[in-house]
This record gives structure tokens, sequence and C-alpha cells, in this order.
């Protein structure tokens, strides 16, 4: 899966919030498989995956833990918590996320589904902008990072 691009919904008086029909077409059978939503780990977003792409990180990440050390199993309960499986419903592709992950976003009127190759961040409208990188410090890091 490759999700590019930014897009704006509204959230029904129900929690609910539409899909973006571009991810939608990127996941294609895939959407009946449903997502994994999660808390961003460094942002105040919620991180969506798909299902297999949720499998894939998540093994990896535990590949590199020992389950029998308390700090590994502590820092793996942590990650694997307040995890969500979400389904786009078939009519018109909304999804419910639980309150109390919309409510550590502070998702709550619009929201903005940002598409990051692999996943979508889902962000408060209002917390989006304050969170971009300027422009200037994009390349100090991107020569940093990649010489």
């Amino acid at each position: 899966m490759n999700f590019i691009g930014e897009y704006k919904a509204k959230v029904d008086d129900k929690g609910r919030m539409v899909f973006p029909a571009a991810f939608k077409t990127v996941c294609g059978q895939d959407l009946s498989r449903g997502f994994i939503v999660r808390k961003s780990l460094f942002a105040n977003c919620l991180e969506m995956y798909t299902y297999q792409s949720w499998s894939e990180q998540s093994e990896a990440v535990r590949a590199k833990l020992n389950l029998f050390n308390r700090e590994h199993d502590r820092f793996w309960r942590a990650y694997t918590s307040e995890c969500a499986f979400v389904v786009p419903d078939e009519k018109l592709g909304r999804i419910s996320i639980p309150k109390e992950l919309m409510d550590w976003a502070g998702l709550d009127h619009e929201v903005v589904f940002c598409g990051r190759a692999f996943m979508v961040e889902i962000w408060a409208k209002g917390n989006l902008d304050g969170s971009r990188t300027p422009q200037d410090e994009y390349v100090t890091l991107a020569q940093a990072i990649l010489g």
C-alpha cells in the first residue's frame, strides 16, 4: 500500500468519518479486512494501518524483543495497547474509532487523513498545521539524515 495525499473529512454526530475515496482505491479488496488504529508515539494524532501492514510491522518489532525480559514485556504491552480494529462500512466507507482514541487525539468536528506511504495519520484539523516541519528545517534534516 502506498497512501499519498491529505484529505479532509467531517465527524458526524455518532463519531463516524468517511474514509477518503482515494485511500479506498489504494486498498482495493484489503478494505474489507479492516484497519488497526493506534496512538502515534511522537505526535498528537492517530496512526491507521491496513491489517497486513500492522501485522508485518508489529511482527518486526516483536522479533526484536525478549518477552521474558520485564522491560521488553512492558514495552510490548504499551505498544499493543490502546489499539482498535476498525472496518469501513460497505455503503459509505465510514469508520468508527473508539471515543477514547478520538478524545486523546482531539478529533471532534473536522479531521485530516494524511497519507504516509505505509500508513495513514488522522489529525484534528487544528493540530495538523502546528505539526508541520518548516521547509528550512526539512532541508536540514534531509541533509543530515540522507547526506
